[in-house]
């Protein structure tokens, strides 16, 4: 297992060079002047322009660049706005707000997903499959700031069970209703995920195996089929952590949450080079550490992974 976690770990190392980089070279290789227009219409005098590519060391090779922030990173200095803010205050301040939510959406669409899945996958088709199959699709076929706006005017505006906007520091209980908005399309994925993978696991051979062997239905169901189900299942639902923060921007607005996904919007709005760096660098980390949680699991599920 030590092996396995260790060969995981250095696959990681390629992969974060290669995807920083290219977000690097994104960022700054626009042509053009980033402190162009910083100064209003007069345009900004030569010697702030001059020290400020100095600070950003602009005038270095662009591949130099990305070295020399990749040696700051590295000890935690995620660098300065135009402003003189550090960005790791900004991404304090910020980032609490967006993992609640997102650990809010996936317990969401984890816990109604796979209930859905799991209940459907084992009774077949009947009513409740059908519901759950329209519901889904239903879900999958409107955009997110669609269900965002309708939930907030139904529950908010016109019954008042909700408040339209969450607080500054929100609580678990205001951010259900916008978790529940950003995990809903991924909660269809997982429904119609797990049901398809029951279906198919209830025809393997192995569940009829235990079935002959005069196996306890709970013991077939719960031992057996759905720990071989749920591995995909898994892999989903651990990628879509990142996914979740990278794609909150739309739900926070929606819902005026003063989280990671507005920082980075205005932050491009802005031009602010290295916030957007900082901020998109974060969430590749959280990808990729969520990804090696996701081939742990997997080697604990099913041991015969971690031999392949």
């Amino acid at each position: 297992m030590g092996r396995y976690v260790l060969r995981r770990l250095l696959q990681l190392v390629p992969v974060f060079i290669g995807t920083t980089l290219i977000i690097y070279l994104l960022v700054w290789a626009i042509p053009g002047d980033p402190f162009a227009g910083k100064c209003g219409d007069r345009g900004c005098p030569p010697a702030y322009i001059a020290e400020m590519h100095e600070k950003y060391n602009l005038n270095d090779p662009l591949i130099v660049q990305y070295f020399k922030y990749l040696g700051k990173l590295l000890t935690g200095d995620f660098g300065e706005t135009y402003a003189g803010v550090q960005v790791g205050t900004l991404i304090q301040q910020a980032y609490p707000i967006t993992i609640k939510l997102a650990l809010v959406a996936l317990i969401i669409e984890g816990v109604i997903g796979l209930l859905a899945g799991i209940l459907t996958g084992l009774r077949g088709r009947g009513f409740l499959d059908n519901l759950v199959l329209v519901s889904t699709l239903f879900l999958i076929s409107l955009p997110v700031f669609v269900t965002g706006f309708v939930l907030q005017i139904v529950l908010g505006s016109e019954l008042g069970i909700i408040r339209p906007t969450v607080s500054s520091n929100p609580s678990i209980g205001e951010l259900i209703v916008p978790g529940f908005v950003l995990g809903s399309l991924s909660m269809a994925y997982v429904a119609r995920l797990t049901r398809t993978s029951m279906m198919e696991n209830r025809r393997a051979d192995y569940v009829r195996t235990a079935v002959a062997k005069g196996l306890g239905s709970r013991r077939v169901v719960g031992v057996h089929l759905l720990r071989n189900s749920v591995i995909p299942v898994i892999t989903f639902l651990g990628t879509d952590l990142g996914t979740l923060m990278g794609g909150a921007i739309v739900t926070e607005g929606v819902f005026n949450i003063r989280g990671i996904g507005g920082l980075i919007y205005k932050a491009i709005l802005t031009k602010e080079g290295t916030t957007v760096t900082g901020i998109v660098t974060l969430l590749v980390l959280v990808y990729l550490l969520m990804n090696l949680l996701v081939d742990i699991l997997y080697a604990v599920l099913d041991p015969r992974i971690r031999y392949d």
